[in-house]
Parts: structure tokens; C-alpha cells; sequence
């Protein structure tokens, strides 16, 4: 009992080299990378549905007003977005993760910034430090835990503000009325200043005006 614990212990220690190399490697590329807006969503959305569409036309925007995207590299919205940024000419980063299922490097990244993790706390990491801006389209567990990380650490004053930005109310009404109604008014868990730190726009229009507006007199720099 005791050597196999030896063992595991042993195993941790050498684990702390690889977790530092996961570090450098993505703070070297991506501080070559500017300011980007990282874009969430689903891998399993198909080519033919409307948010991959509108994923790829907000990456393309989002280009033409001087950022670049960051996604998480593989299939679906993050395919859509790195699509987008590239028709613009513009910086498209994929944050990869190996994965049993779903992940697949999509053929949109450029080929310098494409990045590969084993871990994912170190890839959200980059997420986050990198990003001006977080785009949220309709996702799954992931793209939960990636905006709510983000919720949390502007709350927290662990980083400063930046927009993130909700897309489809028809998928996150919900969400946020459960929010509302559980958290806030029901149980008090949150503070109605909280609400603020997030919003929930339809449009690409609304998009890039929630950008801009928040930029207009505030430095670009990482967020941490």
C-alpha cells in the first residue's frame, strides 16, 4: 500500500514539468498572438445550422474590427470561428485538447498558433489571459464551464472586466432565469451587480457594438 502510494506521489512530482511546459509553450505563442476574442460554443454543431453560420460571420467581424479569435480548435462553432477569422485574414489560434471523443484539430488554424494541451485547466488559462472579450455561442458542458469560469473571476476581482457576450437568447433564456429567479431573488447566492457582468445579444450587430463600446476608451493588455 504504502510503495504504491510512493508511486503516485513519485508520478505527481514529474507531472509538475510537464503542466510548466503546457505554460511556456502557450504563453510564448500566444503573447505573439494581440488582442483576440475568444469564442466558445458547441463541437457538434453541423455546417448547416444557423449558429455555425453566425459563428463564422461574428469571427469574420470581429476580425475586421482589429482582434483576433481564439477557440478551442476543434470541430463544430470552434471550426465556424477560426473559418471566419481566416476569410478576414486575420489571427485564428486553436487551443486543442485531446480528447476520446469530438475534439478533432479543425483546418482553420494558422499553423503557428495551433496548440496543443493535456490539460485543461492550463488551456483555460489561455482562454482567459489572452482574450478581450469572451463570444458564447450555444454549447454544452464545456462551454458552461468556460463561462462561468470567466463569471467568477471577474466577480472575484481575480481579473478585470471584459465583455462576455451570450449569443442566442432562445438557448440561454433559460439559463439566465434560472439564474435570476434561483440564485438571485430566491436564494440570494448572487448580487444583483452580478447580473451585469454578462449579456445576451441575437445579433452579430449587437456583437461587435458590445466590443467597441467597451473598448472605445480602454487599453488593450492581458488579463492577468
Amino acid at each position: 500500500m504504502h510503495k504504491k502510494w510512493s508511486s503516485v506521489k513519485a508520478n505527481d512530482s514529474w507531472a509538475i514539468f510537464k503542466i510548466m511546459g503546457e505554460f511556456v509553450n502557450g504563453f510564448e505563442i500566444m503573447s505573439n498572438a494581440g488582442p483576440c476574442v475568444s469564442i466558445f460554443g458547441s463541437a457538434r454543431t453541423q455546417e448547416s445550422d444557423p449558429y455555425y453560420k453566425m459563428a463564422t460571420s461574428i469571427a469574420k467581424r470581429i476580425v475586421e474590427s482589429g482582434f483576433g479569435v481564439i477557440t478551442g480548435g476543434g470541430p463544430g462553432i470552434m471550426e465556424a470561428a477560426n473559418k471566419g477569422a481566416q476569410l478576414a485574414n486575420g489571427i485564428s489560434v486553436g487551443l486543442n485538447i485531446d480528447l476520446p471523443f469530438e475534439q478533432n484539430n479543425n483546418d482553420y488554424i494558422d499553423r503557428d498558433k495551433s496548440i496543443d494541451f493535456d490539460y485543461f485547466f492550463v488551456r483555460k488559462v489561455m482562454f482567459v489571459k489572452y482574450a478581450q472579450g469572451f463570444v458564447v455561442m450555444p454549447g454544452g458542458f464545456g462551454t458552461l464551464d468556460e463561462l462561468f469560469e470567466a463569471i467568477t473571476l471577474i466577480q472575484t476581482k481575480k481579473i478585470e472586466k471584459f465583455p462576455i457576450i451570450m449569443v442566442g437568447s432562445e438557448f440561454w433564456s433559460g439559463c439566465i432565469d434560472w439564474i435570476k429567479n434561483t440564485f438571485l431573488e430566491k436564494h440570494k447566492t448572487i448580487s444583483p451587480e452580478d447580473i451585469d457582468l454578462f449579456s445576451i445579444v441575437d445579433t452579430e450587430d449587437e456583437v461587435i457594438e458590445e466590443l467597441t463600446n467597451f473598448y472605445a476608451k480602454k487599453q488593450f493588455s492581458p488579463n492577468f
